[in-house]
């Protein structure tokens, strides 16, 4: 799954990723939401260069939907990123707007896996140590779980055989090294420059199309809901939870 081609990434895409401070929850949680009822559209009707792999449908998570859905608004914001990169390279979606078990499922198995590696953490510790890479799930209209907007999106990329780039962490590593920024620290003629670069590429494209990143993620982008705002300084969010329907 893993390719070590690094066709030339040039500026804008080379820029470095800044270091941004983890979201406060509690100020997430209380801008305002002006929903924008922009319909869920399946990323698989989407043309090349976008490819999607729903990863939690194929490791069988329940609940787990068989496609990627996201708002319109984020789908063609996608499209423009993916359009937008250098030749050799393609972005692969892994995740979209999930189902509330979805979202419960994950956080509740990250709680449990990091309760076992840290067996004198409280609940407070673990709870907070599981936020870093998986959001509470949460309905509430009027502060949902990121991925319930469908406006966050989980994405990496892959070269021009559709074989997916080594980023530096698996996709959903609870790691340090997953931070989008870790690799910043490493210089040019470092064994990491690769993984930086591609960092690089892929925060750049998805930023000039007005997506935020979560700092402890470098696969997860949002647009158009409270973390997106809040990244932004925008005085609102366009999208609360959401479901899908045909």
């Amino acid at each position: 799954m893993l390719n070590d081609m690094n066709p030339l990434i040039t500026e804008p895409f080379h820029s470095p990723i800044p270091h941004l401070a983890e979201p406060d929850w509690n100020q997430v949680s209380r801008i305002p939401i002006k929903e924008s009822n922009e319909p869920l559209v399946p990323l698989s009707l989407a043309p090349t260069p976008i490819k999607v792999f729903p990863a939690y449908n194929r490791q069988g998570t329940p609940g787990a939907v068989p496609d990627c859905f996201i708002r319109e608004g984020v789908y063609r914001r996608l499209l423009a990123a993916a359009r937008s990169l250098p030749a050799g390279y393609s972005l692969v979606i892994l995740d979209g707007w999930r189902p509330w078990r979805v979202q419960q499922y994950l956080f509740d198995s990250l709680y449990e896996t990091l309760h076992q590696q840290h067996p004198d953490a409280d609940e407070t510790q673990l709870i907070a140590m599981t936020r870093e890479f998986v959001s509470i799930a949460s309905r509430d209209p009027e502060s949902p779980s990121p991925h319930l907007t469908g406006g966050a999106v989980d994405v990496t990329l892959c070269d021009a055989d559709g074989l997916m780039l080594d980023m530096g962490t698996r996709f959903d590593e609870a790691s340090p090294a997953s931070h989008t920024d870790y690799f910043e620290q490493f210089g040019d003629s470092s064994a990491e420059q690769v993984a930086r670069d591609r960092r690089r590429l892929l925060f750049n494209a998805m930023s000039l199309q007005g997506f935020t990143n979560l700092p402890s993620e470098w696969w997860h982008y949002d647009f158009g809901d409270q973390l997106w705002a809040s990244y932004r300084g925008e005085p609102h969010a366009l999208y609360g939870p959401t479901e899908f329907s045909i």
